[in-house]
């Protein structure tokens, strides 16, 4: 039986044309065929070596920088170009989100075939020490005598063997070694897979995922660790709704929105944004597109905890949240009590199923927001009576499917694209958080925004 080809290591020279999507240079080989190369820029002439191939494009890794992009840095983590959760620390800050700028617009014109009229400036934020939320794999390497605990290696097999984490908080990217050690010295280090973080105003709190019962002795050293670093730590022998507090018994978990005087609770595993300076400036930029009015009625779908429902119950006269997870509903109503709002309502709906039957999809409203996951807003945007609707606010976390479903408004449904921009919420990453407002069309297929009304008034084109 035939052995399959090896790919060949020999190193070979690219000229670096462009930036992929997900933070990777772009080539071409001599026989015309797409190379995508992890750690180049565009600009430059790297020596490169081949890790993978398709039938259409290669994979490769820089091996040498030949000719450096004036664009390149010094990454400031030891483990970049290892582990799998940062793929653009080489690249000047300032020069990221003008990638992710470029990569949303290219979206747009390729997929949705649209334009914004205007792109927003860009929001960003802290760039190091941000991220509040994510989960570490953990696995127990015999050949190194140690547990690893990390995110997960650029080949998704390995988990990355971390000392330090920049993009997390410090109370966590600080202590990824003591997390490492805890577990290897756990009687049970072989059944712990994840271990999940999450950080609320007051509380640190850390998930342990358990395959089988922890000891005594387990749930004393995670005790001991909880009280020596102060975190709140959680179990999870099963699913999601197996978690529950180890220590202490009953520990907060919220975050305040100063701004719009708001607080919302959460539980460990539910969503919220990863970025905290990042999601008090969307919220802000979300509320002023929508420009809703005293006396109007707000729609909010794929609406969570709250986190924009709760600020637009402070100027709206009445604020519907619709969201999948029935738990994530009931923390949101719980919410709207602990602050007070009575002029809110969720309601529990599954947004990629047919609405008919949800009595709120037959009330009447003013304006529109929602913030879908990366699967996008198509199956819901399709069946709600978007007639007499004044704006959309649409939030994504996917530039694709957010660029489908614009091209969905503007050329089935008569909406035009006004303005659009891009958000850091994960920066060093190739992630793309953006934002666009939609309005209808006026005489003339003109309307507020686009004639100096309203929010539109003070956009500028600005695509870097």
């Amino acid at each position: 039986m035939a052995r399959p080809n090896r790919i060949d290591q020999t190193p070979f020279a690219l000229d670096i044309l462009d930036l992929s999507h997900d933070g990777r240079g772009v080539a071409r080989r001599e026989n015309g065929k797409t190379v995508f190369v992890a750690g180049a820029l565009p600009g430059e002439r790297v020596l490169a070596k081949q890790t993978a191939r398709s039938r259409s494009f290669d994979e490769a890794v820089v091996v040498e920088v030949e000719r450096a992009s004036p664009d390149r840095v010094q990454p400031r983590c030891p483990h970049f170009g290892v582990c799998g959760g940062c793929a653009l620390q080489h690249l000047e800050e300032s020069k990221q989100i003008l990638a992710k700028q470029r990569v949303l617009l290219e979206n747009f014109e390729r997929i949705g075939h649209v334009a914004p009229e205007a792109v927003l400036p860009p929001l960003t934020d802290a760039q190091w020490g941000y991220r509040r939320k994510g989960r570490f794999s953990v696995r127990r390497v015999e050949k190194k005598g140690k547990t690893l605990v990390g995110f997960r290696e650029q080949d998704p097999r390995f988990v990355a063997d971390l000392s330090i984490c920049h993009t997390a908080i410090p109370e966590i990217g600080e202590r990824v070694e003591a997390l490492s050690r805890l577990v290897d010295a756990m009687d049970a280090r072989r059944e712990i897979p994840q271990i999940e973080f999450i950080a609320g105003d007051q509380t640190v709190a850390l998930v342990f995922r358990h395959l089988a019962p922890l000891s005594a002795a387990d749930r004393e050293r995670l005790e001991a660790f909880a009280r020596e670093h102060g975190f709140a730590v959680f179990l999870q022998p099963g699913g999601v709704d197996s978690v529950h507090a180890l220590w202490p018994a009953d520990p907060p978990l919220s975050f305040r929105l100063p701004q719009w005087d708001v607080e919302l609770g959460f539980r460990p595993l539910d969503f919220i944004q990863v970025n905290r300076g990042l999601n008090e400036k969307m919220i802000a930029r979300a509320l002023e597109l929508l420009d809703a009015q005293p006396g109007e009625r707000v729609l909010d779908l794929f609406c969570g905890l709250g986190n924009f429902t709760l600020p637009l119950a402070r100027g709206a006269a009445h604020v519907v949240g619709v969201e999948g997870d029935a738990g994530l509903v009931a923390r949101a109503r719980e919410n709207a009590r602990r602050n007070g709002l009575g002029n809110v309502e969720f309601h529990a709906a599954d947004l990629a199923q047919p609405l008919a039957g949800q009595p709120w999809a037959r009330q009447g409203f003013d304006r529109l927001l929602l913030d879908p996951p990366r699967s996008g807003a198509d199956g819901v945007l399709r069946q709600l009576p978007l007639d007499g609707l004044k704006r959309i606010v649409y939030v994504s976390c996917h530039p694709g499917s957010l660029a489908r479903d614009a091209g969905y408004l503007v050329r089935e449904r008569g909406w035009a694209l006004r303005a659009a921009g891009v958000m850091d919420m994960f920066p060093h990453t190739a992630h793309v958080e953006s934002i666009a407002v939609f309005e209808t069309r006026g005489p003339g297929g003109r309307g507020p925004a686009a004639r100096g009304q309203g929010p539109g008034k003070d956009l500028e084109p600005d695509i870097g």
